[in-house]
């Protein structure tokens, strides 16, 4: 029988990540999908964005969105899939889900216009990438995580991360 570790011992292993890229996107106002037994869908259209960072570099494609579904308490739940073009040429596919908390900084800024801080609320991503070109497998083969933030634009910038 596997014995769980003491908490101590937990923190003397925690995980480690690494910063790979920058992913900001200009979105398109959004379509009010509309009120479904699960919350309140709506969509988002990429227009334009940028990759930005140590490990990758590129241009983000058209045609990707995010269909949040924003339950009864405001806690969204992003839902985004979209496409890339590395620097060098690689093509990518990038989808991702995670949550999103409500606070008054988030929704001040989603009123107005303005921008808020990764640390103005819980946003977080889980990422998965798929690429047929070698050079960025790996990206495929790891875990990649994000935090989020709203910028003007309107838009989001996204941190991503590899756990190491």
């Amino acid at each position: 029988m596997r014995t769980r570790p003491s908490l101590e011992a937990a923190l003397e292993t925690a995980l480690e990540t690494e910063h790979l890229f920058d992913y900001a996107v200009v979105l398109k106002p959004p379509v009010m999908i509309g009120r479904g037994q699960y919350g309140t869908r709506l969509f988002y259209e990429v227009r334009d964005g940028r990759i930005s960072g140590p490990a990758l570099n590129g241009e983000v494609l058209s045609g990707g969105g995010d269909w949040p579904l924003v339950d009864e308490e405001g806690w969204t739940r992003v839902d985004v899939r979209g496409q890339a073009r590395t620097d060098d040429g690689a093509l990518l596919f990038l989808s991702y889900r995670g949550v999103i908390e409500p606070t008054p900084a988030l929704l001040s800024a989603m009123r107005s216009g303005g921008a808020t801080g990764f640390d103005d609320q819980y946003w977080r991503v889980s990422i998965e990438v798929e690429t047929g070109d070698p050079r960025y497998r790996w990206l495929a083969q790891s875990a990649l995580i994000g935090r989020g933030r709203i910028c003007e634009g309107p838009g989001v910038v996204y941190q991503v991360f590899r756990v190491c």
